[in-house]
């Protein structure tokens, strides 16, 4: 029998922080969303589709591929929804037991709720510098977008195993 069928199920509510995430994440998106849309008939027929590591658009491309962010975004965030819901499928380490299983789903599920939210940020900057690039309001990301990325993933991820390795 697998180890994650024999977890407890806990019912747990969404923390203030697990909130605060979900307004700025999904506010964001909607934003970009909506700025998206407000400048579509003003967007050139081809627009940036790629960005090299430096920031700079190497790919342009129909303006019809700026839909597959939103719809990526859109995708991960229902899939990202769902592991936050059932953090009893989340994988934990062997110390994993019944008293300490609400904190190791809280803890999981608080990582999940803001890699969610940061992707969702993301994809956000990434559809408003397009369409600001096309429009020729701005000359694009520049070498610190793709590190700021990263960092940003990377950090909470850090930051929840230096976590988990506290509970006992």
């Amino acid at each position: 029998m697998s180890n994650s069928l024999k977890r407890p199920k806990i019912k747990m509510l969404k923390t203030k922080s697990e909130w605060v995430w979900d307004i700025i994440g999904y506010s964001i998106y909607l934003g970009s969303l909506l700025f998206l849309i407000y400048n579509w008939s003003a967007l050139p027929d081809e627009v940036p589709a790629h960005y090299n590591a430096l920031g700079e658009v190497d790919r342009w491309g129909s303006k019809m591929e700026l839909l597959i962010l939103p719809m990526i975004g859109a995708f991960m965030a229902v899939l990202m929804q769902l592991f936050e819901k059932f953090p009893e499928s989340h994988n934990y380490p062997q110390r994993f037991n019944k008293e300490n299983a609400k904190e190791f789903y809280l803890l999981s599920r608080k990582l999940v709720n803001q890699l969610k939210n940061i992707c969702l940020i993301i994809f956000s900057f990434i559809i408003f510098e397009t369409v600001s690039i096309a429009l020729d309001w701005g000359n694009g990301f520049g070498v610190w977008f793709l590190p700021i990325a990263i960092l940003s993933a990377f950090i909470p991820i850090v930051l929840g195993i230096i976590k988990q390795k506290k509970i006992r």
